[in-house]
């Protein structure tokens, strides 16, 4: 979207200067043909005008600066949030089967409770990790599903037992 900024270089100039408390330039200040007619009334509407539109882009400017720093705040917080995921120690697993999950569906239920889990797409696997312990999880992890093959050692989180490597 565009903005329509009122006034010419030389009212601006003025403004600018008015604003300052500074020496204004004769020099500087030629009018146009336009203003040159202009009344003091006329002066003061397009000085309302010009105050409005560095109110409205000083405003538009603090929103974007938020909007950057809130987005800042999320990435480095989504970083960290993978940093702990990535963490050791990792849980060793064997990889035990890989299910297609589209293979097993069944006819929808009508039910008051759905497990999402049961219904969602692509891959799951099985595990088997080191503490003896056998993993059903509906989703394979960061590693790709056509990287592993039965019986392969991956590195699991300790928590969720996604694969991690």
């Amino acid at each position: 979207y565009q903005r329509r900024v009122h006034g010419t270089l030389s009212e601006c100039l003025f403004f600018f200067a008015m604003a300052k408390n500074e020496e204004i330039d004769p020099s500087a200040m030629q009018l146009d043909s336009e203003e040159a007619g202009w009344t003091a009334e006329q002066f003061n509407a397009r000085a309302r005008l010009l105050d409005n539109d560095i109110r409205v882009q000083k405003s538009e400017m603090a929103r974007l600066t938020h909007e950057q720093m809130t987005s800042k705040e999320k990435l480095a917080e989504n970083l960290e949030k993978v940093k702990l995921n990535k963490q050791l120690p990792y849980l060793v697993a064997n990889v035990q089967e890989l299910l297609d999950q589209d293979e097993y569906d069944e006819e929808e239920e009508d039910g008051a409770n759905v497990d999402l889990d049961a219904h969602r797409g692509g891959k799951a696997i099985v595990l088997k990790t080191s503490t003896r312990k056998t993993i059903f999880n509906p989703v394979v992890g960061l590693v790709p599903a056509s990287e592993l093959k039965p019986n392969d050692l991956v590195g699991v989180n300790k928590d969720s037992y996604l694969v991690l490597d």
